[in-house]
């Protein structure tokens, strides 16, 4: 691990905030990093307002996506509502079918096979449109790059209005409205929005006409918030916004499908991180192993007891989702040494019979592993489909570009991407992705990176410390789990391994002369447990510790030497 401690401010800036706010030197510095400098700054961001939430009709086309909408309401056409099969597309889908549903009777939703269809609109889905006498199609978390899909559909005379956050190509597709903060075009104040953001911010748009206010759409939110942190956007900005209020939603009154999901969890307030690796991998898992249509059917399920059974069936998917990825990562681990390629500057491996569903998840295994960017092959059809996972800091879309001759199709983002390509491409593109790799990757990126926010001593974690980093909350990309050090502590004598496995660690530190102790866990850090003999320096995070109904501060261990 690099431990990087993060830029200091001047001790001016940080005095006045700290003197502005009535805050410790820590917190101010801390916020100072995140770009808060000012009082009414920091009063948005530990108060997040529904105010905060821009203008609809900011982005370029939402006029033109609005008036073909209600074109179609006022004729009484057939609207299909159109979306990709992981968390973001199937949250997408529902939110905008299940609020046109209550304007307008026409409305079905389609999510394409991840095996016969592939990512993104697909030729079958227009096909169905057509056959079915859907004259409007709502394309949700992609259709950026589908220039030629558009056009049959033009032929097929069904109109499409695009919702999409994922790069533009240098052609926008000629569709009825393309809604994407990144265009070039567009001037929309936030442009990180995830697709089911984007998704919202075009029934909100509809909704003004309707004399609906920002209020009127808070129940939304509990799909835009899970969205968001399984899309992995940052959260700073508008996404903030819609987190903060999203995850009140979910915790207080959620919609039955996310209610189902979360009914047999005993923790009573869910956090981003629940969200992240509760709600969101079960969503996923439906469009993994089976059909992203059942994840939107538990969303959309207005009888409870309906849902609990749609979700006790999508909780199989997903036990089978994890023994699956758990073999396939196992197999991928063999072939990297079989192939005697442990120190390249990639990973890339290939085997036909691969589960389409869950190479993205193996793709981040193996990072966890080999740290270094990767991609997943299987077989999809006659063509080669793969996911590419990459490491903090590296652009693992602009390195594909490089390898476009090889690519059939790709989409994605800077950390996480799609690709397809001809069987007989493979060996070509992975030697030419391996050489971009190496050409273009800082050396010091190839090992995990821990940003420490600020070295304190152990005594100035206090209730009141601990309470103010908590209402920095939501945390995510852009806004992370404040991260401390605090060097020259001791354990106490009875720390030891625990764990089935002996995997993690338990500690009760202390620092100097103040005999305090404050509980610290360390998971898969038990192989460190030599360094805790002697003094030792600790990187962590806060965390709040529930036992026995009593609550306390937890250290939650990064790395320790």
């Amino acid at each position: 691990m690099r431990w990087t401690l993060k830029p200091e401010p001047s001790k001016e800036k940080i005095a006045k905030l700290a003197f502005d706010l009535q805050v410790d030197a820590t917190i101010a510095k801390i916020l100072l990093q995140r770009n808060i400098e000012t009082f009414e700054e920091a009063k948005k961001y530990f108060r997040p307002s529904l105010a905060d939430i821009h203008n609809p009709f900011l982005m370029k086309d939402m006029d033109l996506a609005v008036a073909r909408i209600e074109t179609a309401i006022l004729n009484n056409e057939n609207i299909l509502v159109f979306g990709d099969y992981d968390v973001d597309g199937t949250t997408a889908v529902s939110l905008v079918s299940s609020y046109l549903k209550t304007i307008h009777p026409n409305i079905a939703t389609y999510i394409p096979d991840r095996y016969a269809e592939g990512y993104g609109v697909s030729y079958m889905g227009i096909d169905f449109a057509h056959d079915n006498d859907f004259s409007l199609i709502i394309a949700l978390d992609c259709g950026i790059k589908a220039i030629d899909k558009i056009a049959y559909a033009k032929e097929k005379n069904i109109d499409f209005i695009i919702c999409d956050h994922h790069k533009p190509g240098k052609e926008i597709p000629k569709a009825v409205a393309v809604l994407n903060a990144k265009r070039d075009d567009c001037t929309y104040p936030f442009d990180e929005l995830c697709g089911c953001g984007v998704g919202f911010k075009l029934i909100q748009a509809l909704g003004v006409s309707r004399n609906q206010t920002i209020e009127d759409f808070v129940p939304y939110l509990d799909l835009v918030a899970t969205a968001i942190a399984a899309d992995i956007v940052p959260m700073n900005g508008e996404n903030r916004v819609l987190a903060y209020f999203g995850l009140q939603v979910i915790n207080q009154k959620p919609r039955n499908g996310i209610q189902a999901i979360i009914h047999q969890i005993k923790k009573k307030e869910l956090t981003i991180t629940d969200v992240v690796f509760i709600i969101a991998p079960r969503i996923n898992a439906a469009g993994r192993m089976k059909h992203g249509n059942y994840a939107v059917e538990l969303l959309t399920e207005m009888d409870l007891d309906a849902a609990i059974e749609f979700a006790a069936a999508i909780e199989i998917f997903n036990a089978d989702r994890k023994d699956l990825d758990k073999k396939i990562t196992e197999e991928a681990l063999i072939q990297i040494i079989d192939n005697e390629e442990e120190n390249r500057f990639s990973s890339v491996v290939f085997q036909e019979d691969w589960h389409k569903g869950v190479i993205g998840i193996v793709a981040s295994r193996l990072i966890e592993k080999y740290y270094r960017p990767t991609l997943v092959f299987t077989k999809s059809g006659d063509k080669l489909a793969a996911s590419a996972r990459s490491v903090k800091g590296f652009d693992v879309y602009n390195a594909l570009l490089e390898c476009e001759e090889f690519i059939e199709q790709f989409g994605g983002h800077k950390y996480a991407a799609g690709l397809t390509l001809a069987p007989e491409n493979y060996e070509n593109f992975k030697n030419k992705f391996e050489e971009v790799v190496e050409r273009t990757i800082d050396k010091k990126l190839l090992t995990p990176e821990i940003a420490i926010d600020a070295e304190i001593e152990l005594s100035e974690i206090t209730p009141k410390f601990f309470r103010i980093i908590q209402q920095m909350a939501p945390f995510g990309p852009m806004n992370m789990k404040p991260t401390f050090t605090s060097t020259c502590v001791r354990d106490n004598g009875y720390g030891k391994k625990v764990g089935k496995e002996q995997t993690h660690l338990k500690l009760n530190v202390f620092q100097g002369d103040n005999k305090k102790t404050y509980n610290a866990i360390g998971f898969n850090l038990g192989d460190k447990m030599e360094f805790v003999q002697d003094d030792f320096d600790i990187a962590y995070s806060l965390d709040e510790n529930e036992w026995n109904g009593f609550k306390s501060i937890q250290l939650l261990l990064k790395d320790l030497k």
